[in-house]
């Protein structure tokens, strides 16, 4: 017997029969100069981007056979896939690449495919949620790269229809189009060397509802084909040929996890409402639209936070307003009538770099911190047309369900002001256009992200329409600790005094301007800080999609008045350590 360990992707207890998938490898590429004419390579370029393009429409052929939120995280996908074999920088460079260098065709589209995932992947001191979400994007480069150079190399792809029924997939590494393959009625569960938490893979496997553990060291060398496995993929554990006593003791926890899950199907339909009856509103924070099947499957009341910087990834098309109305559009519909809260576009720091040089701003390359300075809606209000052309795409999209305006950094009330003068230039733009927008404009909100926010709210109420108070970047700018560096430490804890009265700042300057006010950082996904947060009088929360049942559980079991003496306790303490061990003792 012997355990490997991974990263969890997705929960699950199964026992089953490994079926080891291996891929035939690529051939070495290098920079090869073509032997034939550049034409010739062209051609084999385009022969290879149509078969490419027959195949993603094979694919989504095969979609129809999946649950109806696979097939939407899957398709999502194959819809990028597609934008990048028309007229992208990867294809125009690849073509430029052979008609200049006379190189191979595998050789451009290697060697541009690399570059591009550079670029779009993270750079040092990126926060970790875009650290993820870079990576993210760098993959998509390298898997239309790889589906290129097979049908231009002639090595085949994998395919896994012949596999046992009820069988655990294992593979060196499981590429976001290879979900398209899988067949949740015929695959128990999932095992990868290669991957992580948070890139397309786990989010599709997440979406088809496959226990899946990626990230798994040594897999392919420790598992033979047709061993028994036990996978528990809530704790990202692999028991290979387990012993009678293992073997029993995981057959214990599938049954009560089966009970459990019958418990978690009646908690998504019951409302986030304390013991004494008050509402909770619970939304979920959204980086990419492969996400929506998650949130609406664990309940979300709504989408508390559109992230949409991944529609303006240095390396893609820059999107027009009808490219960006169409993805908006497209999100607003998929909620069903619930809310959707879009926050601008937020760059700055360590994002955007490539098109903040393209637009002449180039501070962030002369050594400031790039923490400060021009970012979020302070960098949109200096360009203020790519924040009229967003604006514009958004009221479109308003009259297809209900909207909010989320506006990013605002640390003044002029911020506000100058936003909303564009906001309403636009929608007079539209509807000089003839252009059918709601008679009252979507609600325009502020992220309360700085510690000049919080000390002033009480004046940016009287301008904003709603708060969103930003807890990651609030810890950040308050205790002055770089939260991509030390997210381990306890140097970065969002439970510190000083932060906690920030918030509360921001909160009773809400409730007395009469302002709605959601906490959307990483303290909303913690179900004891939720318990303290309403105590200090909150009543929205937006989170991770896989946070929402665990705090909704704990919601159902709590009084008002539980969540005020918690509340009591915790403001009387003096210093972190102390703060910490009274939010996490709370209830044991």
């Amino acid at each position: 017997m012997r355990r490997l360990h991974g990263r969890s992707v997705s929960a699950g207890i199964v026992i089953a029969n490994v079926a080891l998938v291996q891929e035939r490898p690529l051939p070495t590429i290098g920079n090869a100069c073509s032997a034939d004419t550049p034409e010739s390579e062209l051609a084999r370029l385009d022969n290879a981007i149509t078969q490419t393009q027959r195949q993603i429409t094979k694919l989504r052929t095969k979609l129809e056979a999946l649950p109806e939120e696979g097939r939407e995280e899957i398709g999502a996908l194959l819809d990028v896939y597609e934008r990048m074999l028309g007229h992208s920088r990867l294809i125009r460079t690849a073509r430029a690449r052979i008609a200049k260098d006379r190189l191979t065709a595998e050789a451009a589209v290697q060697q541009e495919s690399e570059t591009l995932a550079a670029l779009a992947g993270p750079k040092p001191n990126t926060p970790e949620e875009e650290r993820e979400a870079a990576a993210r994007r760098a993959g998509e480069f390298r898997e239309i790269a790889r589906r290129l150079l097979r049908n231009l190399t002639g090595v085949s792809f994998r395919a896994f229809s012949n596999l046992p029924v009820g069988c655990i997939l294992a593979a060196e590494q499981l590429r976001p189009a290879d979900a398209a393959l899988i067949d949740p009625t015929r695959i128990a569960a999932v095992l990868s060397e290669g991957g992580g938490a948070t890139d397309h893979t786990a989010i599709m496997l997440r979406a088809l509802n496959v226990p899946a553990v990626l990230a798994v060291t040594d897999l392919t060398s420790a598992v033979q084909d047709g061993d028994l496995l036990i996978v528990d993929g809530a704790r990202g554990e692999i028991v290979v040929n387990p012993d009678p006593a293992t073997l029993a003791e995981a057959q214990a926890a599938m049954a009560a996890e089966a009970q459990e899950r019958k418990g978690i199907s009646r908690l998504r339909r019951l409302p986030a409402r304390l013991t004494g009856g008050e509402d909770i509103e619970l939304l979920a924070n959204v980086e990419l639209p492969a996400e929506l099947p998650l949130l609406r499957r664990n309940g979300a009341q709504g989408i508390g936070l559109l992230r949409s910087e991944f529609l303006f990834d240095e390396d893609r098309e820059w999107p027009d307003e009808m490219a960006q109305y169409a993805v908006y559009a497209g999100i607003v519909r998929g909620m069903d009538g619930l809310p959707t809260t879009i926050r601008v576009l937020d760059w700055g720091g360590e994002k955007g770099l490539e098109r903040l040089r393209m637009l002449g701003y180039a501070a962030a390359e002369d050594g400031g911190n790039p923490a400060l300075g021009m970012r979020g809606l302070r960098l949109l209000l200096h360009h203020p047309e790519i924040l009229l052309t967003q604006f514009s795409a958004i009221l479109r999209a308003s009259m297809d369900g209900p909207v909010r305006v989320l506006l990013p950094m605002v640390t003044a009330t002029n911020e506000i002001v100058t936003a909303r003068e564009l906001f309403e230039k636009a929608a007079r733009r539209l509807r000089r256009k003839g252009v059918k927008l709601p008679s009252r404009l979507p609600p325009l909100g502020i992220m309360v992200e700085t510690p000049a926010a919080a000390m002033t709210a009480d004046a940016l109420v009287q301008h904003a329409d709603f708060l969103a108070i930003g807890t990651n970047d609030l810890t950040m700018y308050t205790l002055a600790v770089d939260r991509a560096m030390t997210m381990d430490s306890d140097l970065y804890s969002p439970l510190h005094p000083a932060v906690l009265r920030l918030i509360a700042t921001t909160v009773n300057a809400a409730l007395r301007g009469h302002r709605p006010v959601c906490v959307c950082g990483e303290l909303a996904a913690d179900p004891h800080a939720v318990a303290l947060l309403i105590g200090m009088g909150l009543r929205s929360f937006s989170m991770t999609a896989s946070a929402l049942p665990p705090v909704k559980k704990l919601i159902r079991a709590l009084s008002l008045e539980e969540c005020d003496t918690l509340r009591r306790q915790a403001m009387l303490a003096d210093d972190p350590p102390n703060l910490r061990a009274v939010v996490r003792n709370f209830r044991g």
